[in-house]
């Protein structure tokens, strides 16, 4: 008895007291270790969490980027469409200047032949019978002007008429003259004095100078009115 109550007081009170504290530090080590362990799975699942979100994330960043180069060569390629329509449509219009400007010189270049012809072939049957003819059509022209036509044509001549000038390609008979004489001082209401000249470019006709006015008609000038009015046309 005394043994055992020796045992129990000094050795097995003892040991019961540092296995009950080597349990519970052991409990205490695997609570902490459980504690860890839940720590380590809930840091496990936010880094899970955390790749998936940041797979989204990258995933919508390409999106993003791939839509901003779609859009940007979507745009660089309107830009390219837009400039070589400009450029086509600045050669086109540059073409068709060219192309006008040649057919513009080739039309006056025929205009000028054709006029030089015309003026050759006039010069071949540029006869006096032709100039009377000339001068039978411009008398029958001023005798049929209305008196608002005259009206006009005094305006144009000015006020202080004193002499109309005549020039004829060929000489004019004493009975031209005075058929013109009578003809313009009928026109003008005026007895004026008349200065005759010849000259031989007119081809055939007469030019008529009363004041600032001039009357043609003669080959030579009507020539040159066709010349002209096919050029401006």
């Amino acid at each position: 008895m005394i043994l055992v109550w020796i045992l129990k007081h000094f050795f097995y009170k003892p040991v019961l007291n540092i296995i009950a504290r080597r349990k519970a530090g052991i409990e205490q080590t695997l609570s902490e270790a459980k504690g860890l362990h839940s720590d380590a799975e809930a840091l496990r699942d936010q880094y899970e969490h955390r790749l998936h979100d940041w797979e989204k994330e990258r995933q919508q960043a390409r999106d993003t980027l791939q839509t901003e180069i779609d859009k940007e060569r979507t745009r660089l390629m309107q830009a390219l469409h837009n400039s070589l329509e400009q450029e086509r449509e600045k050669t086109h219009v540059s073409e068709q200047r060219r192309l006008q400007t040649v057919i513009e010189k080739t039309e006056a270049t025929a205009i000028n032949h054709g006029a030089q012809f015309a003026s050759r072939l006039l010069e071949s049957v540029a006869e006096p019978e032709l100039e009377a003819r000339l001068l039978e059509l411009l008398v029958d022209e001023l005798n049929r002007l209305s008196p608002e036509r005259i009206n006009t044509l005094r305006a144009s001549w000015g006020e202080t008429l004193n002499e109309i000038h005549i020039i004829s390609a060929y000489p004019l008979t004493d009975a031209q003259c005075q058929q013109l004489q009578l003809t313009l001082n009928n026109m003008t209401q005026q007895t004026l004095s008349f200065h005759y000249e010849q000259d031989s470019k007119l081809l055939a006709g007469l030019s008529i100078s009363i004041g600032a006015w001039v009357l043609g008609a003669n080959l030579r000038d009507e020539l040159k009115s066709f010349a002209e009015l096919a050029r401006d046309s």
